[in-house]
């Protein structure tokens, strides 16, 4: 009953970006529901779709930012928040860099901000190798910072291994 009236109680309140990522990442405050101030969180998240309209920033992405403003908001440390996006299938070519993402959809990445400002509060971008080739997307047209892993399979091993839990949203 308690996680229900939470629910209500966020979808009538005011969504608002920020506190550390402003522009993305609207949430809104659940009052019944606190977070442990000393939680520490490790997680990935897996984006292998884009959105219809490419000049829309990739939802998926979003949702990185607005765990990380949700829990700030919430009293969670930034340091607390380990994220990292791991990137394949169709969603690759939404890390492009501008130069490279107008010579295939006439006009900049709209993802760029967002990534920059993922990477910038300590997100990990990994794109699968085999969907960069797969798309032929050499690395120099990536955003700066993305990182390339041999597969999205490799890149998931290996971050649960450092102990990362799978975000399945």
């Amino acid at each position: 009953m308690c996680v229900f009236s939470g629910s209500i109680h966020a979808q009538t309140a005011e969504f608002k970006d920020g506190p550390l990522i402003i522009g993305f990442g609207k949430h809104a405050p659940v009052s019944t529901h606190t977070v442990a101030k000393d939680a520490v969180f490790k997680v990935v998240f897996d984006v292998g779709s884009t959105n219809d309209k490419k000049d829309e920033v990739n939802r998926k992405f979003n949702s990185l930012a607005r765990f990380i403003n949700m829990h700030v908001a919430a009293g969670v440390k930034p340091d607390n928040i380990q994220l990292a996006l791991v990137v394949h299938g169709k969603a690759t070519l939404d890390l492009l860099d501008h130069q490279s993402y107008q010579k295939r959809y006439t006009y900049d990445n709209p993802n760029k901000p967002l990534l920059n400002a993922l990477m910038s509060n300590n997100v990990r971008v990994i794109l699968c190798g085999q969907s960069a080739a797969a798309y032929d997307v050499k690395n120099d047209e990536l955003v700066n910072g993305v990182e390339v892993e041999l597969s999205a399979m490799t890149a998931h091993a290996l971050l649960q291994q450092k102990g990362y839990t799978m975000n399945p949203f």
